[in-house]
Order: C-alpha cells, then sequence, then structure tokens
C-alpha cells in the first residue's frame, strides 16, 4: 500500500504502483507513471512525461521531465523513462525529449548526484555514476559503468563509451572510447581505467591488451587511421578489443583527446 503524504499534490490520472512513499509538497503531475517502492522526497516535481521504474528514489527539489530548454522544442509529447533503483539526489533537473515521442533515458542502478543537469535525449547506462553539478547536454549517449566526477560537463551529441571515468571538472568535446580515463581542460587522455576494471575482475591480461590498444591511439603520435590498422593486427582478440574498435569504427575515428591534424585518413 502507498504512503503518500495529505500534504502532497499527486494528480488523479497519475499511476503509481505499490508501496510508493511521496512525501509532503513532492508534486506529481498528469501522465505520469511511478513503478512499485519508490520513494518522492519532500518538494520533488514528477511531471508529465516521466516514466520512472521500480524502487528509484528521489530526493528534495529535483525535477524529473522538465521541458526541454531547446529552442527547437514546440511543445511536442514526449518523455524521460527511468529504469529501476537508482538514486537522484536534490536539485537534480532532468529534460524530456524535444521530438513527438522521443525519451531522456536513465538506465538501472545508477547515482545521480545534487544539481545535475541532464538534457533532451541524452540516454545514461545502467550501473552509472553522475558527480554533483555535473552537465550533460542535449543527444549525448554515456555507457554502462561509466563515472563523471563532479562538474564535467558533456557537449551535445558526444558518445561517452563503457566503463569510462570522467574526472572532475573535465570538458567533454569529442567522443570518449571505452575502459579510459580522461582528465583536465583541454581534455586529455589520462589512460585505461585500470582501478575500475579491477574491481569489476577483470583479469590483468586483458587490462594490458586495452592500454596496448590506446598506446597506438594517443601514444604514437600517429593517426587514428593507421593506430586502428595496428590494434588490428598487433592486439591479441577479446570482446574488448572488438568494442574498442566498433566504437572508433562507429564514431569517424573521431575521438576526444586526440589533436586535429590535417593530413589525418579521416
Amino acid at each position: 500500500m502507498s504512503e503518500i503524504s495529505p500534504l502532497a499534490y499527486v494528480h488523479p490520472e497519475a499511476k503509481l504502483g505499490s508501496n510508493v512513499k511521496i512525501d509532503a509538497f513532492a508534486f506529481i503531475d498528469k501522465n505520469v507513471e511511478i513503478g512499485d517502492d519508490c520513494h518522492i522526497h519532500p518538494h520533488a516535481s514528477i511531471l508529465s512525461g516521466s516514466r520512472i521504474g521500480k524502487n528509484n528514489e528521489i530526493f528534495e527539489n529535483a525535477i524529473i521531465a522538465a521541458t526541454p530548454q531547446d529552442f527547437r522544442w514546440k511543445g511536442e509529447e514526449s518523455y524521460v523513462i527511468i529504469g529501476d533503483n537508482n538514486k537522484i539526489r536534490e536539485q537534480v533537473i532532468i529534460n524530456r525529449g524535444i521530438r513527438k515521442e522521443s525519451a531522456t533515458k536513465i538506465g538501472s542502478n545508477s547515482f545521480i548526484m545534487a544539481q545535475t543537469h541532464i538534457g533532451h535525449d541524452t540516454e545514461i547506462g545502467n550501473y552509472c555514476v553522475l558527480g554533483n553539478a555535473v552537465k550533460v547536454a542535449g543527444d549525448v549517449k554515456i555507457g554502462n559503468y561509466t563515472i563523471l566526477s563532479s562538474n564535467a560537463l558533456v557537449h551535445e551529441k558526444y558518445h561517452v563509451g563503457d566503463w569510462v571515468l570522467i574526472k572532475g571538472g573535465t570538458r567533454v568535446n569529442g567522443n570518449v572510447p571505452p575502459y579510459t580515463v580522461m582528465a583536465h581542460n583541454p581534455i586529455t587522455y589520462f589512460g585505461v581505467n585500470s582501478y575500475v576494471l579491477k574491481k569489476a575482475k577483470k583479469p590483468d591480461e586483458i587490462i594490458d591488451e586495452i592500454a596496448k590498444c590506446y598506446r597506438h591511439i594517443y601514444q604514437t603520435g600517429t593517426s587514428t587511421f593507421n593506430a586502428l590498422r595496428r590494434i588490428k593486427d598487433d592486439v591479441e582478440n577479446t570482446p574488448e578489443k572488438e568494442a574498442i574498435i566498433l566504437f572508433i569504427e562507429g564514431h569517424d575515428m573521431k575521438l576526444a583527446a586526440l589533436p586535429r591534424r590535417e593530413n589525418d585518413d579521416y
């Protein structure tokens, strides 16, 4: 049975699962669906277009499905779709999509810290951590098991791969390939995300092969085209190598933290 404070506002058309707790002064709009075992804290606003899964906790002053901050949006009906087991902390703002029936998507088992802003049509994967005051623009994709430390900024339309660590305050203005650590402004390759990969029980041999891939890309001074050829020829075949190749090829070999060279073969 749900527990709804008499001081909360819940629109009669909102759909609530079982055992939902809604605290005083929370606002639940029409066209909202909230799954089982969620907890909505005081002054949180769950606006039209919210589709929230099970066992999520949304803290004070968070706003889910805020209307997009984009001049292209003309009032189209769109959504924010949130998975299960997430914690969304104080003053987080998540904008819904700008296109008809489009959605901003948050996966499952992630922790989004205070004052983070997630723009329209962005997709956040599973098991992610977004630190305090992270800013993610629209049409961004963040992979699974990725950490964006406090005050990181991701520009629109870029893709951050799986198992990435973005250090605090970094401005991401390119596609960040999987398993890497990026830091500083301008953004700089800082190495392989070995600490987190070891925590995930990835063998040292696999981490070494990942490091070989990125030595070719970031530390030899050759073009991305030639680095990719060397990876294919010189590095042992593993699922991680395949993921790196697919990411590079899928983004036209345009990666963050690489110098722009007129003679690059892409």
